[in-house]
C-alpha cells in the first residue's frame, strides 16, 4: 500500500521527523530557505499533509495545487496569520498549530529584551568594545530598575499570563493588562494583577509588553496615537507579530523621544526592517528567536507531528485552529 506524503516545507528538529519518517512518505524541502509560491505549490503536490513554517504562505492557491488527498496543514508556530483559514475549511483541510509548548522560551526572552532595554545592555556591549570605557563614573549608562515599576501586558493568553506571573513574583512588579475586556479573577487573585482600560495601561505603564494575534483587528493596534498616548519615559516590547505595531510610527517616536525605548523580536515586514530603526540607540532587536531553544523547537516539532500523524490515521486533531 502506498504511504501517504507528508511534505515538510523546511528542515524541523529530529524529534518531529522522526516520528513521521517511518509512518509516511517524507517529502523534506532540500533548501534551508523560504520557499517561493511557485516552489511551494510545486512541492507541496499529492501530499496528504503539509508541516509549514510561519513563513509559508498557505493561501487558496497553495491548497488548490496540494490537491484533494490534503487533509492537514501543521503549523509549526503558535500563530497561523500565514494560512487561509476560510480557503481551508472550504477544502475540508484541518489546520493545526503548536500552542503551549514555546510559553516559557517565548516569556523568557521576552524579560531578556525588556532587561536589555531597561539597562541598556545593547548600548553598553557596543561602548565597551568601542573602547569608550575609561572608568568607572556615576551616571554612565543610566538605565531603569524594574522593581515597583508597572508593566501593562496587551494579550492575557499563556504567553501574557507566564509574562505577568515572572513580572510580579520574579521582579515585583506592578502588573496591569487589557484582555478584550475580559479580567482573569484567578490570575488577579495570584499576583495581584489588575485588567484596565486600553488608555489606562497605555498611561500608566513603564513597560508594555504586546501579545497579541495578528487579525485584522490587532493589525497597527500600536500606531502613532497610542505611541503619543503612552509614558514619554515607557519602554515598549513585542514578541507577537511585527504587524501589531506600526513600524515606521514606532521609528519616529523612537527618534523624537517620544518614548524612552523598545524591544522587538518580530517586525512588519519580515525579514526586511524600517531603515531607521537600524539606526536608532534606543531600540534592542532580535531576528524572531523569541521561541529558539532547543526544547522549545523540539516540543513544536513532536506536536506538529503528532497532529499530522492523529489525522492521517483518522483521529482528531490535538491542537485544531478554529
Amino acid at each position: 500500500m502506498k504511504k501517504q506524503i507528508v511534505a515538510v516545507t523546511r528542515k524541523i528538529p529530529k524529534a518531529g521527523l522522526s516520528l513521521l519518517e517511518n509512518k509516511f512518505d517524507l517529502r523534506l524541502s532540500p533548501h534551508d530557505r523560504v520557499l517561493n509560491q511557485r516552489e511551494l505549490k510545486k512541492f507541496v503536490k499529492g501530499a496528504s499533509a503539509i508541516l509549514s513554517q510561519l513563513t509559508d504562505k498557505i493561501d487558496s492557491a497553495v491548497l488548490r495545487a496540494a490537491g484533494p488527498e490534503l487533509k492537514i496543514a501543521a503549523n509549526y508556530a503558535v500563530g497561523y496569520d500565514n494560512i487561509d483559514l476560510a480557503a481551508a475549511k472550504k477544502r475540508k483541510v484541518i489546520v493545526t498549530n503548536t500552542p503551549g509548548v514555546l510559553t516559557e522560551a517565548v516569556a523568557e526572552h521576552t524579560f531578556a529584551l525588556l532587561m536589555s532595554a531597561a539597562r541598556r545592555i545593547v548600548e553598553s556591549d557596543k561602548f565597551t568594545r568601542a573602547g569608550k570605557y575609561k572608568a568607572w563614573a556615576p551616571e554612565l549608562l543610566l538605565g531603569q530598575q524594574l522593581q515597583g515599576k508597572t508593566i501593562g501586558i496587551i494579550g492575557l493568553g499563556r504567553i501574557g499570563t507566564r509574562v505577568g506571573e515572572i513580572a510580579a513574583l520574579g521582579y515585583k512588579m506592578k502588573v496591569i493588562y487589557f484582555d478584550r475586556g475580559r479580567s482573569n479573577r484567578e490570575l488577579d487573585r495570584a499576583i495581584g494583577s489588575r485588567a484596565v482600560t486600553m488608555r489606562k495601561l497605555l498611561t500608566a505603564s513603564d513597560f508594555i509588553s504586546l501579545h497579541v494575534p495578528l487579525t485584522p483587528k490587532t493589525k497597527h493596534m500600536i500606531d502613532a496615537r497610542e505611541l503619543k498616548t503612552m509614558k514619554r519615559g515607557g519602554i515598549l516590547l513585542n514578541t507577537s507579530r511585527g504587524a501589531v505595531i506600526n513600524e515606521k510610527a514606532l521609528a519616529s517616536a523612537l527618534k523624537a523621544g517620544i518614548i524612552r525605548g523598545a524591544a522587538i523580536d518580530v517586525f512588519e515586514h519580515e525579514p526586511k526592517i524600517t531603515p531607521l530603526l537600524k539606526r536608532l540607540d534606543n531600540i534592542v532587536m532580535t531576528p524572531h528567536t523569541a521561541s529558539a531553544t532547543v526544547e522549545a523547537r523540539d516540543a513544536m516539532a513532536v506536536m506538529a507531528a503528532k497532529n499530522i500523524i492523529v489525522v492521517l490515521e483518522g483521529g482528531k486533531p490535538l491542537n485544531p485552529v478554529s
